[in-house]
C-alpha cells in the first residue's frame, strides 16, 4: 500500500483545466459583498497550524530579506481556520501536515509588491510593457491594495491563505516552483499537460499540487488559477471561482 495511504488517490485525480477559472477571476473584485461576517482573526499558531509568515522572515526567495510592513503572525478568520484545522486531520494520516507562507496581510506589504516590486521585475523581463498593459500583468499575481469597503484585496479579508504541504514537523512536499514564482510555472494546472519532456521532478510536482488542491477542495476552498499555493474561502475571489452569489467576507483588521 502507498505511504499516502487513502491520500494517494487524490495525488492521481487531475487538476481541472484552470481556463475557465481564469475567465471567472477577471474583475472578481466588482462581485457582491454581504450581508458580511464579522469574524474575528484567529493565531493559525494557537491551533497548531505550522507556518512561518513569508514576508517577515529573510529565508524567502526571491526576496531574501524581511519586507517593510510585514508581521510575524498568520492570522485567518475563525471558520477558514476551523477549516484548515479538519484539512490536517486528513493529511495526518499520511504523516503530512499544512505549513503557512502567509494569511491576512498588511496593506503595506501589498502596497509594496502590486506598486514597486512587481512591476519592476516585469519591467526587466518585458521593457515594452507599460501603462494599463504592465499593470494587467502585475495584477495575474499581485491584487491591487485597497482600503475599499467594497473592493477589498483578497489577503485583507483574513480568508485567503498561501499554503504549502510537508511531512510533520519535516520537509516540504516537492511543488514544482518556489512559493512566489510569479510566472507560468506557478499555474496550478502547469504540470497537467503532460508531453513527452515530463521528468520525475515534473510528475512528483503534478502529485503533490493535485493532492493540495483536493485536500483544499474538500473543505470548500476555491484557489487562485495561476497561484499552487493560494485558496479563498469567503472572500470575493471564493465567490467568483465558486459561483456563490455574494462573499461572505469583507476587510478585516489585526486586533491584539
Amino acid at each position: 500500500m502507498s505511504i499516502f495511504g487513502s491520500l494517494a488517490a487524490w495525488r492521481a485525480r487531475p487538476i481541472p483545466d484552470q481556463g475557465p477559472a481564469r475567465a471567472r477571476k477577471k474583475d472578481f473584485r466588482a462581485h457582491p459583498l454581504g450581508p458580511l461576517s464579522d469574524e474575528a482573526l484567529m493565531d493559525l499558531g494557537e491551533l497548531g497550524i505550522a507556518g512561518e509568515n513569508y514576508y517577515w522572515s529573510a529565508h524567502n526567495p526571491p526576496y531574501w530579506r524581511r519586507i517593510e510592513g510585514a508581521t510575524p503572525k498568520l492570522l485567518a478568520r475563525v471558520v477558514v481556520a476551523a477549516k484548515l484545522v479538519k484539512i490536517n486531520r486528513r493529511l495526518a494520516e499520511a504523516g503530512l501536515e499544512l505549513f503557512v507562507f502567509d494569511a491576512w496581510r498588511p496593506r503595506a506589504v501589498q502596497a509594496y509588491f502590486h506598486d514597486v516590486w512587481m512591476p519592476a521585475e516585469i519591467k526587466k523581463r518585458a521593457p515594452h510593457l507599460s501603462g494599463d498593459a504592465l499593470t494587467r500583468e502585475v495584477e495575474r499575481y499581485w491584487a491591487a491594495p485597497s482600503g475599499s469597503e467594497a473592493r477589498p484585496a483578497p489577503h485583507a479579508t483574513g480568508a485567503a491563505c498561501d499554503l504549502s504541504i510537508r511531512w510533520k514537523d519535516g520537509e516540504l512536499l516537492w511543488m514544482g516552483s518556489i512559493f512566489d514564482d510569479v510566472t507560468e510555472l506557478a499555474h496550478r494546472d502547469r504540470f497537467e499537460h503532460a508531453n513527452a519532456d515530463m521528468c520525475f521532478s515534473d510528475e512528483e510536482a503534478r502529485a503533490n499540487r493535485r493532492l493540495l488542491h483536493w485536500a483544499m477542495h474538500e473543505q470548500g476552498f476555491e484557489g487562485h488559477p495561476d497561484e499552487w499555493w493560494h485558496f479563498s474561502y469567503g472572500d470575493q475571489l471564493w465567490a467568483a471561482l465558486s459561483g456563490a452569489p455574494a462573499a461572505i467576507y469583507g476587510l478585516a483588521k489585526e486586533t491584539n
